[in-house]
C-alpha cells in the first residue's frame, strides 16, 4: 500500500509559477512510477507528466516547455514545477503510482492516488 498526499497548490496570475509536491508513504517509493494527472470541472481527468522509476520524465504536449517534473527518492516526493502557467491549466491535480511494469499515461493503470490539490490560475 502507498499513500500519497499532494500539496503546493493555489491562486496564480497569469504568466506565474506553482510547484506541487507529492509526498509517499508506505511500500519502496522508488519502485513506482509518478504520474501527474488533472482535472478541470466538467471535463475528464488528463495525463500530465510522469516520471519513471529511473527518473525518465515524459509529458503531455500542452506542458512540454512549461513544466518540470522530478524526483527526490530520499525525501520519498515527487515535484511538478509549473512555469507560465495559463488560465487552461486550473484543475486539480493529482498524483498517482503505478507498479512496474510500465510507464504509461492511462489513468486507468495507476495503482495509488492523492486526494489532489486545486491550481487556480485567474487575474
Amino acid at each position: 500500500q502507498v499513500q500519497l498526499v499532494e500539496s503546493g497548490g493555489g491562486l496564480v496570475q497569469p504568466g506565474g509559477s506553482l510547484r506541487l509536491s507529492c509526498a509517499a508513504s508506505g511500500r519502496t517509493f522508488s519502485n513506482y512510477h509518478i504520474g501527474w494527472f488533472r482535472q478541470a470541472p466538467g471535463k475528464a481527468r488528463e495525463f500530465v507528466s510522469l516520471i519513471t522509476v529511473d527518473g525518465s520524465p515524459i509529458y503531455e504536449i500542452f506542458v512540454k516547455g512549461r513544466f518540470t517534473i522530478s524526483r527526490d527518492n530520499a525525501k520519498n516526493t515527487v515535484y511538478l514545477q509549473m512555469n507560465s502557467l495559463k488560465p487552461d491549466d486550473t484543475a486539480v491535480y493529482y498524483c498517482a503510482a503505478q507498479v512496474t511494469p510500465g510507464p504509461s499515461s492511462a489513468a486507468n493503470l495507476y495503482d495509488y492516488w492523492g486526494q489532489g490539490t486545486q491550481v487556480t490560475v485567474s487575474s
